[in-house]
């Protein structure tokens, strides 16, 4: 009963974290009327909160692999009370910063779930699950749509207390009804050893990047977008905290929705699909649109987002099943670094140029870039299989070009024959060839390869030893779109023991 628990507890604990971790930017238009915070630096007080949930996922990661989830939520949940009673006492530009930065605990719990829940569930299940639980999205949601209501009717002080009470009810159901018996990894390798480990590997730098730009850009929108929406549109505050609420809604219910595709259908298709829409999307919101096709290109973003991030978590732990833990903090951390720098870059550029178009270019284009690197990635990948495939076959082959010239050899090929693929390449099958055959016989395979495109037979061949053995041997043809030769491919297994014996003299 505990086990089945914890994907409903585990999302709602990540609702809980979220809707903590963005207090700050769905309360700063009202802060700002008590604190005076000059207009340069409303986006690092939104904008700080993000760093400490981005950096905290590596260690939350590794430590929710090895401690279990139970007690890294429970702590996070107790750990969170000092940030939001200290920010409901702030009275400066500094005491939200203070208070924000620690607030980062809010989303960093986010690796804490990507690392447990997948040990409950079969492979083909963990795209759903990780979509499901990352839907606790929609807790930035709920924030950014309730808080600003609530905070009309009882001030933006009181409304931050409340979420002591949710926090502490949180921390006590963790402890009663997380799972104290978690599957953990029976060798506990050091964490800066496993980082070390999985840094040099391109998967992971790919996977953050692609994680940088669908979840940072749903962060930075939903910090953003409240105070960007009243000051650049004119839209009451109210009005603007429920927009980014169904931005976040539908970013928020699409990535199970992204996670179930995921499990269906090949991922990187997927990602084709969710970077050639960011691009377009973000291309429209560069020329400063009216609201309406403002709030196109947004939802556009948000469903981008949505299914963007559920692919991306059934890729991860797929590449990473030994490293998952550290491999989930990693790419989590740059999807929440993703969200702290836009808000940045987008003030810095409206500072200078007095408007956001070239910042919303720039995520075009970035996003142009990563659909180019996921096409080169499947293609990548495509070729790996291929490669592992041939390294892997039981069955010696070799490829020659038309000229009869080996290219290459497998390692079943070097079993078989006793040649290294050095000694093979560039040479002639010939050295192969143990004379039993005549001329007449070798003009036959080759006139039907000519016309039919392959041959197949028993053919007696000899080893680098000397040592003579039957082949079953398959030859066949490879040829571009005019129909000319261009390689010939070799497949053989040794035969000797089931018909050699009684040919062999």
């Amino acid at each position: 009963m505990i086990k089945k628990m914890q994907l409903p507890l585990q999302t709602a604990n990540l609702v809980v974290g979220f809707m903590v971790w963005v207090i700050l930017s769905s309360l700063i238009s009202f802060i700002t009327e008590d604190i005076a915070i000059p207009p340069e630096r409303l986006a690092i007080v939104t904008a700080v909160p993000v760093v400490l949930g981005s950096i905290l996922r590596i260690p939350l990661g590794y430590y929710a692999n090895f401690i279990g989830a139970r007690i890294i939520f429970m702590l996070s949940f107790v750990l969170l009370l000092f940030p939001v009673w200290y920010i409901s006492e702030a009275d400066s530009f500094t005491d939200l910063i203070v208070g924000g930065l620690i607030l980062g605990v809010g989303g960093a719990v986010f690796s804490v779930g990507v690392t447990s829940l997948p040990k409950y569930y079969p492979k083909e299940k963990h795209g759903l699950v990780n979509g499901i639980y990352g839907a606790g999205n929609i807790g930035t949601a709920i924030t950014t749509f309730a808080a600003p209501i609530i905070a009309n009717s009882i001030g933006w002080q009181s409304t931050i207390k409340l979420y002591l009470i949710l926090l502490l009810a949180f921390a006590i159901l963790n402890f009663f009804l997380g799972d104290r018996k978690e599957p953990k990894p029976e060798v506990k390798v050091p964490m800066f050893k496993q980082i070390r480990g999985i840094s040099g590997n391109s998967r992971l730098w790919l996977f953050s990047l692609f994680y940088f730009i669908t979840f940072g850009s749903f962060v930075a929108f939903t910090v953003y977008l409240p105070n960007f929406l009243v000051g650049n549109f004119g839209l009451e505050k109210v009005d603007a905290g429920i927009r980014t609420a169904v931005f976040i809604a539908v970013a928020t219910f699409l990535r199970p929705v992204g996670g179930w595709l995921a499990d269906k259908f090949q991922p990187l298709f997927l990602l084709i699909g969710t970077f050639a829409v960011y691009t377009a999307a973000a291309i429209v919101l560069a020329f400063s649109p009216s609201i309406g096709l403002y709030t196109v290109g947004s939802l556009a973003i948000a469903l981008s987002a949505g299914i963007g991030n559920g692919v991306i978590f059934k890729l991860v732990p797929f590449y990473f099943s030994k490293q998952a833990g550290i491999a989930n903090g990693f790419v989590s951390m740059m999807g929440g670094l993703g969200g702290f720098f836009p808000p940045l870059m987008l003030s810095a550029i409206y500072s200078v140029t007095g408007q956001y178009s070239i910042g919303f270019m720039l995520l075009s284009q970035v996003a142009l870039a990563s659909l180019v690197l996921v096409v080169w990635m499947y293609y990548q990948d495509r070729l790996s299989l291929q490669a592992e495939v041939f390294r892997s076959t039981g069955q010696g082959v070799l490829v020659t070009d038309v000229s009869g010239t080996i290219r290459a050899v497998n390692p079943a090929f070097t079993k078989l024959t006793g040649y290294s693929e050095d000694e093979a390449i560039g040479e002639n099958p010939r050295i192969l060839s143990s004379g039993r055959q005549s001329k007449d016989f070798y003009d036959a395979m080759w006139k039907e390869i000519k016309e039919d495109g392959m041959w197949q037979g028993e053919i007696w061949n000899k080893r680098k030893s000397g040592e003579e053995y039957l082949q079953w041997l398959n030859i066949s043809a490879v040829r571009d779109e005019t129909g000319e030769d261009v390689r010939y491919v070799a497949t053989f297994s040794d035969i000797t023991k089931e018909h050699g014996a009684a040919v062999r003299s």
